[in-house]
């Protein structure tokens, strides 16, 4: 079963660059108002009226940023500074500061909550464009949204950080993040993801007030927002971190696992490196024995109950691939490589859309695609698959060195 680093590597890579990226270029651009559109059905039509959301902006930033800051390709470039510049004029709130949730398709604030999570993506987004271009103004954006989630969002007394907060900044009844997650004050989405913005801006900005944070928020996470058994996470937590939901997410466990790895790598600290490592190959262990299908493919979510949906999203998917080979690079344990690349071959197969590009939303257990699953949407963007290729490029290159 197990191909060579390299044979899986140039996969990888004609994935990124042949169908994911060049997809976004092809068929994403709003010529008509700017920036990208807001969604794109299955069929590949185009729905002119949909809002535009800062997760699917910021995430279209943050990918062809590192996409040029990889490859060198000036057509990357232009995707990323036609985000940063959207971003930058359409969902800045210049009077209170941070972005706005959505805009209309017009460009007008539509939803002007400050979601914890998109202010964290626009960090993470921010921090890639300036690594990528060396540009100040990205960097000084990046470093003044920090500041306010830290002003604002930052829970001083039980440490980690308030879902949402108003326009104004000021404490809001209006928590959730989707209509599919809980109204409570804490999550563990929103911290993974404020995680991953710090840790991207760290990497280019070593202050000692953001070390200070995230390795507080490692720590959060490690106390609270993983079970006692550190297997997986709890999903919605109140401000003092009692558990609200027994939903387990395995596609957020695997992420997290490689997530929670990365931040320990970037913030240096090999005490709290130490730890995560070993935190990081119990979730592997725990979703590699009771989220993993027999075709390769990883489920959504379940309870103490077992599985509350039969079909399987994208996202995961992509999360499973880097997840698994992290734990493999960790471990050497050969059934985390093979997880790795069951992982690949299932995605491959079933997710891709061969036909008119990109991934598909989901599959149900027939594995059909979901016929009503938008292609492109608030939720919808080229960052968990790119980010992906990204990785598995890299450590794919990296183990193929080391084998010859």
């Amino acid at each position: 079963m197990t191909k060579s680093p390299l044979i899986w590597r140039n996969e990888m890579e004609a994935e990124l660059k042949d169908n994911i990226l060049s997809f976004w270029m092809k068929h994403t651009l709003d010529e008509e108002h700017g920036g990208f559109v807001g969604e794109i059905d299955n069929q590949m039509n185009i729905n002119p009226e949909a809002g535009k959301s800062l997760v699917l902006n910021a995430r279209i930033l943050w990918t062809f940023a590192s996409a040029y800051r990889i490859y060198g390709d000036a057509e990357y470039l232009t995707m990323a500074e036609r985000a940063h510049a959207y971003l930058t004029q359409y969902f800045t709130d210049s009077e209170y500061g941070g972005y706005y949730w959505m805009v209309d398709a017009l460009g007008a604030p539509s939803e002007r909550k400050k979601q914890i999570y998109g202010q964290a993506f626009a960090i993470y987004a921010l921090a890639e464009f300036h690594h990528a271009t060396g540009r100040q103004d990205a960097l000084d954006q990046a470093v003044a949204l920090f500041r306010l989630v830290e002003q604002y969002g930052y829970d001083p007394l039980y440490k980690g950080y308030i879902e949402a907060l108003s326009e104004q900044w000021q404490m809001t009844e209006n928590l959730s993040l989707s209509s599919k997650d809980m109204n409570e004050k804490k999550s563990m989405n929103t911290h993974l993801h404020v995680l991953e913005g710090y840790t991207g801006l760290y990497r280019v900005w070593k202050s000692e007030e953001l070390r200070v944070r995230l390795a507080e928020l490692i720590e959060v996470m490690l106390l609270h927002i993983i079970d006692k058994e550190g297997k997986h996470f709890h999903l919605f937590l109140d401000e003092e971190w009692n558990i609200k939901s027994d939903h387990i997410s395995y596609g957020h466990d695997i992420e997290g696992s490689w997530l929670l790895v990365e931040a320990a790598e970037v913030l240096g600290d090999e005490e709290l490196l130490h730890r995560v490592r070993a935190v990081a190959l119990s979730m592997a262990e725990a979703t590699l024995a009771e989220g993993i299908d027999a075709d390769g493919g990883i489920w959504n979510e379940a309870d103490h109950n077992g599985l509350l949906d039969k079909n399987k999203d994208w996202w995961p998917q992509a999360e499973a691939i880097v997840g698994f080979y992290n734990a493999y690079q960790l471990s050497g344990d050969a059934r985390f490589r093979d997880a790795a690349e069951a992982a690949w071959t299932f995605t491959n197969s079933y997710m891709v859309d061969h036909k008119l590009g990109e991934w598909f939303w989901a599959v149900d257990e027939s594995l059909q695609p979901l016929a009503h699953a938008s292609k492109v949407s608030a939720w919808k963007c080229p960052y968990h698959n790119s980010r992906a290729c990204f990785e598995m490029i890299g450590r794919l290159t990296a183990t193929s060195k080391e084998t010859k």
